[in-house]
C-alpha cells in the first residue's frame, strides 16, 4: 500500500503530461481503482478517536488520474449505448448486491453485500455499506460514504466531490433514514441513527438548530439519533425581512429508536411533518 501511495503521488506531480498511452501509469492507477471497487480501499472514514472525517487524499488523486490515463470507449447494455472513460460496475450476483433495472454503479464504487439499488446511480469513489437501499432516482455522488442499514429515499441527491483532493466528501453514517427529495451536499455529514425529513437541504452553510433551545449547534452536520426537518429563520436585511433555510432538530432519539416506525410516526404527526 505504501508503494502504491508513493507511485500515485509521483504520477500526480506529472499529471499534465499523462495520457492513455502511458501504460505503466494506467496500470498503477487502475490497481488503486480496482481496490476501491472491491472495498479494499476507501476515500474517507470517520476517525474513531477524534470523530472527525479523514480524507485519503492520494486515493482521490488516483481517481482524478484515471481520467488522464483512460480514453473514451463505447460500451453497450442491451439497447443502451454509453461513451465514457469509466466502465460500469459488474458482478452483482457475486457481490450479493441486488440491482433493479435502471440501477447503475460506476467501476470504482463499492457496494457491500445486501445493498439494493433501485433505478438509481452510484458514482466512482462512493462506498455503500451492508443492507442499505438506494431508492428510485436517488444519486450517490462521487466519493460519498454511506453507512450500514441506511435508506436513501426516492429522489435524494447525495452530492459528490473530487476536487480539490483534500475536500471532504458527504458522510452518511449507519442506521440513517433520509426522506424523499433531500439534498445532502458539499461534505455535509449525517450522524448515526438520524432521521432526515423530506426536502431537507444540508450543506456546510446551512445552520442546524435545536428547537428546544433555539441555539445553532452546527453547520452542515446533523447529530446522531435525532429527527431533523427543514425549516427557515427570519433575518433582516436593508431591503426587508427574509427567511433563510435551516435544519431544525425536533426530537432526540434513544439509540435504536429510528427503527421503531410507530414511535417515529407519532413524532412526525406531533410536528406535522412528513418522512
Amino acid at each position: 500500500m505504501a508503494v502504491l501511495h508513493e507511485q500515485i503521488e509521483e504520477l500526480w506531480t506529472s499529471r499534465e503530461n499523462l495520457s492513455p498511452k502511458d501504460s505503466e501509469a494506467k496500470e498503477t492507477v487502475e490497481t488503486v481503482i480496482e481496490m476501491l471497487d472491491t472495498g479494499q480501499l476507501r476515500v474517507a472514514q470517520v476517525d474513531p478517536d477524534s470523530n472527525q472525517v479523514t480524507v485519503n487524499e492520494w486515493v482521490k488523486k488516483a481517481i482524478l488520474l484515471l481520467f488522464k490515463v483512460r480514453g473514451l470507449e463505447t460500451s453497450k447494455a442491451g439497447p443502451l449505448e454509453f461513451l465514457d472513460k469509466i466502465p460500469l460496475k459488474g458482478n452483482f450476483e457475486g457481490s450479493s448486491v441486488r440491482v433493479v433495472p435502471g440501477g447503475m454503479a460506476r467501476w470504482g464504487s463499492y457496494l457491500a453485500p445486501g445493498v439494493v439499488l433501485m433505478p438509481s446511480y452510484v458514482n466512482i469513489g462512493a462506498r455503500v455499506e451492508e443492507n442499505t437501499m438506494i431508492d428510485t432516482w436517488a444519486t450517490v455522488g462521487s466519493c460519498a460514504q454511506i453507512g450500514k442499514n441506511v435508506h436513501i429515499s426516492g429522489g435524494v441527491g447525495i452530492g459528490g466531490v473530487l476536487e480539490p483532493p483534500q475536500a471532504r466528501p458527504v458522510v452518511v453514517e449507519d442506521d440513517v433514514m433520509i426522506a424523499s427529495r433531500c439534498m445532502i451536499t458539499e461534505g455535509a455529514r449525517v450522524g448515526t441513527g438520524a432521521v432526515v425529513g423530506a426536502g431537507v437541504i444540508l450543506n456546510p452553510s446551512i445552520p442546524v438548530v435545536d428547537c428546544e433551545s433555539g441555539q445553532e449547534i452546527s453547520r452542515g452536520e446533523i447529530p446522531p439519533w435525532c429527527v431533523a426537518v427543514g425549516a427557515s429563520r427570519q433575518r433582516e436585511y436593508p431591503g426587508g425581512m427574509f427567511y433563510l433555510p435551516c435544519v431544525l432538530i425536533i426530537r432526540r432519539l434513544n439509540e435504536g429508536e429510528r427503527h421503531d416506525k410507530s414511535q417515529l410516526n407519532s413524532i412526525l404527526r406531533e410536528h406535522s411533518v412528513a418522512i
